[in-house]
């Protein structure tokens, strides 16, 4: 026991950027973004006025489950368990029994199995059934991510999921982080899930009137709102000495935490939440704001949230944080909720390891109330030693991961 240093050394993701991890840094690096009219879903019949999602395009689930396997898993576990597979081969790691035995899971969902539900409910109030799929409660399920991963790779420490809207993959990363540091798994698997586009979760969002009826300008000018996204991202977790030891390739290093509650409303930001989400990942980290060299911001491009967040980042890193590369990837992918925090993690991961910082896609030029460098419209050459990524969810939570540049 004691704490030790973890090394980032796997990486997995199937997003609408791509269905693996070389598609996805393609399009980031190249500010590609995966906005586009909403195919998935016909919600004609309720007059549903979404338009414009990041949709995952061309997953096939029949390339990755066998065996009828497939219809076990509402779409957002098999994002989970395609994108753990891929961490998971990328890590090189040798699974041996004391390893499967030690080794965590730990993933973040906002809503689970939403295409279950709504399923159920269309056969019992629409169809006139009177009864559901026998698989739906295992399905809908918000750890059915975590468990399906837990069966398919046979590791069989410690389990849970995490369910803090869209700060879950955040939470899930950072917990993760403190099981390997403090020696309580040899390794973990972690990051998020979501996949989230029914006719009913999306006439929800339309309720709240968050959503753009374009695209996905986050900190610009003329912003209009959210828009949706949808996808999974896993990583492997290991304490450095050990991969180190193995000779693995370590992409970054996870260093620290920060989680605070605003207590303030359940879907208005506040500054004092965030800054201090942001000083307390820093402090876990033993890291001072002057070594931050890029933020992945949560930057929803809703009118709310990007003045917040700026003046936050502001409060924390003082004259640094005209220094400091913001972008918010959200421009590109979406939001995923509960996966959101993986994407990100993911793209601030690679930028540290390639020594490229992904764009601000959509900028229109600068809104006075957004006043940092948010990395506008093209990705940038920069090696930087330090990054922190940012997720600030409805119910006023917020939870920041600090990562160190493997050359740090």
């Amino acid at each position: 026991m004691g704490s030790r240093r973890v090394a980032i050394t796997g990486l997995g993701i199937v997003s609408p950027l791509g269905l693996d991890l070389a598609k996805n840094w393609e399009n980031l690096r190249a500010g590609r973004s995966a906005i586009g009219a909403l195919q998935c879903v016909d919600g004609s019949r309720v007059g549903l006025k979404i338009q414009n999602a990041a949709q995952v395009r061309d997953f096939d689930p029949l390339k990755h489950f066998e065996g009828g396997k497939d219809a076990q898993l509402d779409r957002f576990a098999q994002f989970s368990v395609v994108s753990a597979r891929a961490a998971m081969k990328d890590s090189g790691l040798e699974l041996t029994s004391s390893l499967r035995e030690n080794a965590a899971i730990v993933c973040g969902s906002a809503v689970g199995g939403q295409a279950a539900i709504e399923a159920g409910f269309e056969d019992l109030w629409v169809n006139g059934r009177g009864r559901v799929h026998p698989l739906t409660i295992p399905k809908t399920m918000a750890n059915a991510g975590a468990s399906h991963i837990s069966m398919d790779l046979g590791l069989s420490g410690p389990v849970y999921t995490i369910s803090t809207a869209c700060s879950s993959a955040n939470h899930a990363i950072g917990q993760a982080f403190r099981l390997v540091r403090d020696g309580q798994a040899e390794m973990a698997v972690t990051g998020g899930a979501e996949a989230f586009f029914t006719v009913g979760m999306l006439k929800a969002w339309e309720a709240m009137r968050v959503i753009s009826p374009d695209t996905c300008r986050p900190f610009s000018k003329d912003r209009r709102g959210m828009i949706l996204g949808e996808g999974g991202a896993m990583m492997i977790l290991e304490p450095l000495d050990a991969a180190k030891a193995r000779g693995a390739r370590i992409y970054a290093e996870v260093c620290g935490l920060g989680m605070t509650s605003d207590a303030h409303h359940l879907t208005q930001p506040a500054v004092e939440g965030p800054a201090r989400a942001m000083r307390s990942a820093l402090r876990e980290a033993q890291m001072a704001p002057e070594e931050v060299g890029y933020i992945n911001a949560h930057g929803t491009g809703t009118l709310g949230n990007d003045p917040v967040e700026s003046r936050a980042i502001r409060e924390v890193f003082g004259a640094h944080a005209d220094k400091v590369g913001v972008s918010s990837t959200k421009s590109m992918h979406g939001h995923a909720l509960g996966a959101a925090g993986a994407l990100e993690a993911i793209a601030t991961i690679l930028a540290l390891y390639k020594g490229i910082l992904p764009p601000t896609v959509n900028y229109l030029g600068r809104d006075p109330e957004c006043d940092l460098d948010y990395i506008p419209n093209q990705s940038r050459e920069a090696r930087v030693g330090a990054a922190i990524s940012n997720s600030f969810a409805f119910g006023g939570l917020n939870a920041v991961v600090a990562f160190r540049s493997p050359e740090a």
